[in-house]
């Protein structure tokens, strides 16, 4: 793929998971991968494993350190660190605060950092790991639906803003994928998440792919295109759709609560 090989990637929360996945990914086409985490030894493990570089630590201020191990320069910047909380308006203000700032203002601080060198040479990429809760919803996680919405509109701002000079925005929308994130989202991901849930790996096949064909919005899970287009149809026949979702999963948290167990 002509557009990764020799690039110098940065590749965010790529300690495990999705991150890892493209990581390896990217360094298996030939090109030079920072990878970043909050956790150290992981990232450490990762970079070691393909060769690349590890800069750990808070996506939100990573640029500056992630370019300068990469000689100056980076070409392809993953925003992929994520996090997922349960709950809805009574969910505390830390957990909205928190899945604000991972899910969207690292996005926000990292392209202000990198733009100004994408626009003066005329490149760039930049891939945000979006999750099909941003084009969709997540019953149950009120935080994690709203701020992958709003993770959603920046890339879409970010490629009507300045595709025509030269920067590449894709937004990458799976809906299962088996991580530790769909591990720890309960009942709710087992309901939703979990019959269709894929391999980090064919998600990171799918971005490459999305990559090199110049697409916009990356769907590992291909029926995520019909729901979103029934969502913009029949918006009350989707949100019907949805709420009888949130039905079966709070009959399935009773049927829970009375045996004594948990998902």
């Amino acid at each position: 793929m002509g557009t990764v090989r020799g690039a110098r990637v940065v590749v965010t929360g790529a300690g495990g998971g999705i991150g890892a996945a493209l990581a390896r990914r990217f360094a298996a086409e030939g090109a030079r991968v920072v990878v970043n985490d909050l956790d150290a030894a992981k990232a450490a493990s990762v970079a070691g494993e393909i060769g690349g570089i590890s800069v750990p630590g808070d996506a939100s201020g990573v640029v500056p350190a992630a370019r300068e191990a990469l000689g100056g320069s980076i070409d392809i910047f993953c925003a992929n660190a994520g996090v997922g909380h349960d709950g809805g308006p009574e969910a505390d203000d830390s957990l909205w605060q928190q899945s604000w700032d991972v899910n969207v203002m690292a996005h926000v601080r990292a392209a202000r950092e990198l733009l100004p060198e994408w626009l003066e040479r005329g490149s760039g990429r930049f891939v945000a790991t979006v999750s099909a809760a941003g084009i969709l919803t997540m019953i149950g996680s009120a935080p994690y639906a709203v701020s992958k919405h709003a993770a959603l509109a920046f890339a879409e701002w970010l490629s009507g803003t300045y595709r025509h000079r030269g920067i590449g925005v894709h937004a990458v929308c799976p809906q299962g994928v088996r991580t530790d994130m769909l591990t720890a989202s309960g009942t709710a991901g087992e309901l939703v998440l979990a019959p269709s849930a894929i391999e980090p790996e064919q998600v990171a096949d799918a971005v490459l792919a999305g990559i090199d064909e110049e697409r916009f919005l990356i769907l590992p899970h291909p029926e995520v295109a019909r729901h979103y287009a029934s969502r913009a149809g029949d918006t009350d026949r989707w949100l019907g759709g949805i709420n009888k979702l949130q039905r079966k999963l709070e009959d399935l948290e009773a049927i829970e609560a009375a045996s004594g167990t948990s998902g």
